[in-house]
């Protein structure tokens, strides 16, 4: 089931949520909204559900206007945070109670049921734990659950609003793996709501990455990565820093010294210059490279993660060394250490640009 959004806007009195949203999800595709608390994710995924009815714009369930269609009419599942099972049913019935509830004429005999709670038990790799009840069973157990619930009524759409989000890392990190593989075997279109990027960039087959009520950027993971549409994208996605530089006849200036970076076509004025830890090199001549004093050294999993302060400003700037090597050997790890740097990679901004996002 393929959906379209049209110029959606959602007003909640007069604070406005989303402003002037479009989306295409193709059917069958996995799709991650991912942003900030209040950058209108969830209130988008609820539109989508029709727990909310958009104050101006379409939502089209194939083609068809559904902007006004029930939850039971759109048939979507829907799998919360917290589960939301009923403790006082067995996990059977918990998984069942979506097709025990519906009008006479259209609901399956009760051996229906159970036999489709037991196919949708295997399926979640929860096989002989129906007699259970939820109490009995651990949270990335129940979550399990909450999605067979979800699955059991056939929906067109699935929608999970930060399904991992009262899970401990481990846990999540398994649950995402088994999602995935989940999603490939079913092949529901499935949209789910995450502040997490990590579980977003791994999930999705498309990226939604939203700020205040608005779409930044569309993608999968390497565009969003690799090609940030916008500042805010940059410093969301991944570790960042950004050190605030002039642009002067095509030249990259720090507080005054030009850096050995190509010629730039951005127009002459104030830009920021962003970068990321594992872009930047140490560089043995200071010329054209980034100075900058240690003030901190931590250690990462696998990598020695040395933070710099560059400028008068005394900016931050984050580099990520290697724990064995040449590079590790010679760069000074005590605070107070003078350090130079150049980048890699990088992404420029124009300051105006900035003020505008």
């Amino acid at each position: 089931m393929d959906i379209r959004i049209e110029n959606v806007r959602k007003a909640f009195e007069r604070f406005p949520a989303l402003h002037d949203v479009s989306l295409n999800i193709r059917s069958g595709e996995l799709i991650a909204l991912l942003g900030p608390s209040g950058s209108g994710k969830t209130t988008l995924l609820r539109l989508i559900a029709g727990l909310e009815t958009p104050t101006a714009g379409r939502i089209l369930f194939g083609g068809v206007d559904a902007s006004a269609a029930s939850v039971q009419e759109r048939n979507v599942g829907f799998v919360f945070q917290h589960y939301a099972l009923f403790k006082h049913m067995t996990v059977a019935e918990n998984i069942g109670f979506g097709l025990s509830v519906r009008p006479r004429g259209g609901r399956p005999s009760k051996r229906e049921i159970a036999a489709k709670a037991e196919e949708l038990l295997d399926l979640v790799q929860l096989s002989g734990l129906g007699h259970r009840f939820p109490a009995q069973l651990s949270g990335g157990q129940r979550q399990r659950v909450a999605l067979a619930r979800a699955l059991a009524i056939e929906p067109r759409v699935l929608l999970l609003d930060e399904p991992f989000g009262a899970l401990d890392a481990k846990v999540r990190r398994e649950l995402r793996r088994w999602l995935r593989e989940l999603h490939d075997a079913t092949g529901h279109t499935t949209v789910f709501v995450t502040h997490d990027q990590e579980e977003a960039m791994e999930l999705a087959d498309r990226v939604v990455v939203m700020s205040n009520g608005r779409i930044e950027q569309v993608g999968s993971a390497d565009d969003i990565y690799d090609a940030p549409a916008s500042p805010f994208v940059f410093s969301f996605i991944g570790a960042s820093s950004a050190l605030p530089v002039e642009v002067s006849g095509g030249r990259v200036c720090l507080e005054g010294a030009p850096l050995a970076m190509p010629v730039t076509t951005m127009p002459d004025g104030p830009a920021r210059l962003f970068l990321r830890p594992h872009d930047l090199e140490l560089s043995p001549h200071a010329e054209g490279a980034i100075a900058g004093t240690v003030s901190a050294v931590r250690r990462t999993s696998g990598a020695r993660l040395v933070e710099l302060e560059v400028g008068g400003r005394r900016d931050r700037l984050e580099i990520e060394l290697p724990l064995t090597g040449a590079a590790a050997q010679n760069a000074p790890m005590v605070e107070g250490g003078a350090l130079t740097v150049r980048p890699r990679r990088w992404q420029l901004y124009p300051a105006a640009e900035m003020q505008a996002g």
